[in-house]
């Protein structure tokens, strides 16, 4: 059971280390020797539980996937309008992208042309904004006139910038940001019979293991 803790703490570790590499240097010039010195291992033991660098960073977008479907899995269950619940897991997730390296190294890599692979985070965020928007109109909050597809498309493509320029300004992520987000979107977006607030109305999930 020790060995099996301390093997999975190694993984863990490196996994942390590889997002932190990912998200400065890029796919491509990351190096296995900067993330093993990193994560304070040898590069045998980060050989031990990832055969090369592609599979690590497999690794640290199915965490940073996962994380997220939590965060929207939880914030589904938690009751109220989809219209609300949208709102608030926007907030939610852009404060986790502040502060979590792993969902950021995950949502960039899906914009790395050097990696090469779907960009599974981004497109899975689009999806579950899309359903929540036909459940919204679905339920009558959406105004008179308002496409879910059409209103999927502009809060995708302001949540995914937010995330990119985050990545450099922290501040692009701020619950200020996001509110003056939503204040400028509700009015045009809500139906007159949906109570929904620009801010959060309840604790986010956390997405805490």
């Amino acid at each position: 059971m020790v060995k099996q803790d301390r093997a999975a703490r190694t993984r863990q570790s490196l996994i942390h280390a590889a997002a932190e590499v990912f998200a400065q240097e890029g796919f491509a010039p990351a190096s296995l020797a900067a993330i093993s010195r990193r994560a304070g291992v040898s590069n045998g033991a980060l050989h031990f539980h990832f055969e090369n660098k592609k599979m690590l960073a497999q690794a640290v977008e199915d965490e940073a996937a996962e994380t997220v479907r939590r965060i929207t899995e939880e914030a589904a269950n938690g009751g109220g309008g989809s219209l609300q619940v949208l709102v608030d897991t926007t907030h939610e997730l852009m404060s986790r992208l502040a502060d979590d390296i792993v969902i950021q190294a995950g949502f960039e890599l899906g914009g790395d042309l050097a990696w090469r692979e779907a960009p599974r985070l981004r497109l899975g965020w689009q999806r579950w904004i899309e359903d929540m928007l036909r459940r919204a109109d679905a339920e009558g909050g959406l105004a008179e006139g308002v496409s879910p597809a059409d209103a999927s498309s502009a809060i995708v493509a302001v949540t995914v910038g937010l995330e990119v320029l985050g990545s450099e300004d922290k501040e692009w992520l701020s619950a200020e940001t996001i509110t003056g987000f939503w204040d400028l979107m509700l009015p045009r977006l809500a139906s007159r019979q949906s109570p929904c607030r620009s801010v959060r109305t309840r604790e986010g999930a956390t997405g805490a293991p």
